[in-house]
């Protein structure tokens, strides 16, 4: 049985069509709505696109799927960070609603101190006693990069004056004396402490999640999990899927961003679970994933030179050069694609210095080693990237909250040459699109229009117009750029024969309305395998 989708507004590679017949999960003639028509048999399907656009399934090409299921339990607090004390009342309400267990710790994600209205500062353990210390609480800044916890989550934590900082983290402190605020490796001093998940609350993080994903148009993502819960092994969040996809629950296609942080645990991963894993699937793993280093927001990416509204701090990298070298070496020996966080200029030098010395040392055609994030750089890593044959994974949704702070807080220098997606484009560099989720919503009109006008959503900007896509650039970055990413552009990514039938169906075209007004555009429903996954009521 057949399935014909016609009267469409349907993008393709080779331009604007009409119809297109999906028969077994993939697509299997695209064209005008006559020569789709044509092949109808008795028993077949035939649905009416009604003049809408169609565009491929969107696939995310960096995000946290289980971090979303996670955040979306948790205190939503993105919508309540225009002050302090409104972020304060959120929180309240969130433990009145939601009243904790014993033992069980109050969490929110979402603050940015940059909104904050009443106050020039991060909140502090003393903000967070206020709501309560009869349990612990612990906030996420948006980026992920900074918690803010109360006196008792430090206490719990172990978390004293004499504490040190550790390597690639440090512990706010006010006179010595911790203040509440953890930044990047610090957080895991609290974190392991907050009881691990079982099995099934991962897989309702996770069909959560999905769904969420599917009303934005989603068919794929490519997901890092593994560091969500520190106390969690891999394992069971490969469990999680598997069961998930075994049981037909799993309905967007998952690629893991495997994301470790010491080699003892990647060897065991690729010699012990690895092996034992589907290459082929719903769920797949991908990538090693590490996190080179910290967030422009939380002054945490590592730079080349002190930050230009703070001369105290040029941030820090998440690990040394040793341990950088030794991981993504056995990595690339061992055959793994490898994608490294890298958001300053100078953690892009050490990854790029990493990922030249493994490919020296073991060289590999088409290794699709890639940067993740990509934002502040200079024109001779550009050139560099490109010379090496890596790929980006650009999240052109930041810019709707960096324009407001990347000149203030890196200078005019560094400012001149970041978020040089097009740039690199133009030199021969792939170049996919993302959301980093939850750091910002998996929304994906929202970062084409961001990659189209180089301009905040509030109209903020443009920052570097010369580096803008086009409408169709910009809507590939989520598509083909995507697949590529992943080795996968065979598979997926075009409305094309052959190609899985994943598509997302639209209230208007991307390609068709002013640019400040794509991020209005609705999505209508999502398809993956030729089978419905979503449908906006």
């Amino acid at each position: 049985m057949k399935t014909l989708f016609l009267h469409g507004d349907v993008y393709t590679p080779s331009g604007p069509a009409q119809a297109f017949c999906v028969e077994n999960g993939r697509f299997t003639r695209v064209g005008t709505d006559q020569a789709v028509l044509s092949l109808r048999e008795e028993g077949d399907e035939v649905i009416d696109l009604s003049g809408r656009f169609v565009s491929p399934g969107f696939n995310d090409s960096h995000m946290h799927l289980l971090g979303f299921g996670s955040s979306l339990l948790s205190a939503q607090l993105s919508g309540a960070t225009g002050s302090l004390s409104a972020l304060l009342c959120a929180v309240r309400d969130f433990a009145c609603s939601h009243p904790p267990r014993p033992g069980q710790w109050l969490r929110g994600r979402g603050w940015n101190q940059d909104y904050f209205a009443d106050v020039s500062r991060m909140p502090t353990r003393f903000d967070l006693d206020a709501v309560s210390t009869s349990f612990p609480i612990a906030l996420s800044r948006a980026c992920g990069h900074v918690w803010c916890v109360n006196s008792l989550a430090l206490r719990l934590s172990g978390i004293t004056s004499d504490t040190p900082d550790p390597p690639g983290g440090a512990i706010g402190r006010d006179g010595g004396v911790p203040n509440g605020l953890l930044f990047d490796n610090a957080i895991d001093l609290a974190q392991r402490r907050i009881p691990a998940p079982t099995e099934s609350d991962i897989q309702d993080m996770l069909i959560q999640a999905q769904a969420a994903c599917h009303a934005y148009g989603l068919t794929s993502v490519q997901t890092d999990d593994y560091c969500v819960f520190p106390g969690l092994p891999p394992q069971a969040v490969d469990r999680a899927y598997l069961s998930l996809e075994k049981a037909g629950l799993l309905t967007l296609r998952v690629r893991e961003q495997a994301n470790f942080t010491t080699l003892p645990a990647l060897r065991a991963f690729v010699e012990e679970e690895m092996p034992s894993l589907p290459e082929t699937g719903r769920f797949v793993i991908g990538p090693l994933k590490l996190l080179g280093d910290g967030s422009l927001g939380g002054r945490t990416a590592h730079l080349s030179r002190p930050y230009a509204d703070d001369p105290a701090t040029s941030g820090f990298s998440l690990f040394t050069p040793d341990e950088m070298n030794a991981l993504v070496s056995y990595a690339h020996a061992h055959g793994m694609q490898i994608a490294v966080h890298a958001i300053g200029d100078r953690c892009l030098d050490r990854v790029l210095d990493a990922l030249s010395a493994a490919q020296a040392a073991h060289p590999r055609p088409d290794a699709r080693h890639g940067i993740v994030h990509c934002q502040i750089t200079r024109p001779d890593q550009l050139r560099r990237i490109a010379d090496m044959g890596l790929v980006v994974y650009a999240q052109p949704i930041f810019l709707d909250y960096d324009n407001h702070i990347v000149l203030s807080r890196v200078g005019e220098t560094l400012a001149s040459s970041s978020y040089s997606w097009r740039t690199l484009s133009s030199l021969g560099v792939p170049v996919s699109g993302g959301s980093d989720c939850p750091v910002e919503p998996p929304d994906v009109m929202r970062g084409i229009q961001c990659a189209v006008t180089r301009a905040s959503l509030d109209g903020a900007g443009p920052y570097l117009p010369g580096e803008a896509f086009t409408p169709e650039e910009a809507l590939d970055l989520f598509t083909s750029g995507s697949a590529y990413m992943s080795f996968e552009e065979g598979e997926k990514g075009k409305i094309f024969p052959g190609m899985l039938a994943d598509f997302t169906v639209l209230s208007q075209s991307p390609l068709a309305v002013h640019p400040a007004d794509i991020h209005s555009i609705q999505v209508l429903e999502t398809w993956v395998g030729g089978q419905n996954v979503y449908r906006r009521d």
